[in-house]
């Protein structure tokens, strides 16, 4: 169930669009252990954003798992996410803060229920 909610000041199109929630499903998925079935990806572009007093290309992002996050796994998804952004959005790793959440399991829903 991880889920990566990702914000931009930069307008993307669609086809780009497609191509950041693929490659982020497959990096989250790799990189926390989980099948690429229970990852969510929401990415919201042309978000008002400043940073730093400017509103130069920047990036957002809040990562949710239950379990699967600590220091060395938290550290690999900041690289990976903030390549992806540089590499299809021109995003320079210094303009992107993401901040990781290990949710209890009573406290994330799916299918009716919680975890």
């Amino acid at each position: 169930m991880p889920t990566l909610n990702l914000f931009t000041n930069i307008p993307v199109d669609a086809v780009t669009t497609s191509d950041i929630l693929k490659d982020a499903t497959k990096a989250v998925a790799k990189i926390i252990g989980k099948p690429e079935s229970y990852v969510m990806i929401l990415f919201n572009s042309g978000v008002p954003i400043a940073f730093a007093g400017t509103e130069e290309p920047a990036a957002y992002a809040e990562l949710i798992s239950i379990g699967g996050l600590g220091p060395g796994v938290n550290g690999k998804l900041s690289e990976t996410i903030s390549e992806i952004l540089q590499i299809k959005l021109s995003i320079d790793s210094s303009r992107f803060y993401i901040k990781f959440y290990d949710s209890p399991r009573p406290f994330f829903g799916f299918n009716g229920s919680t975890f």
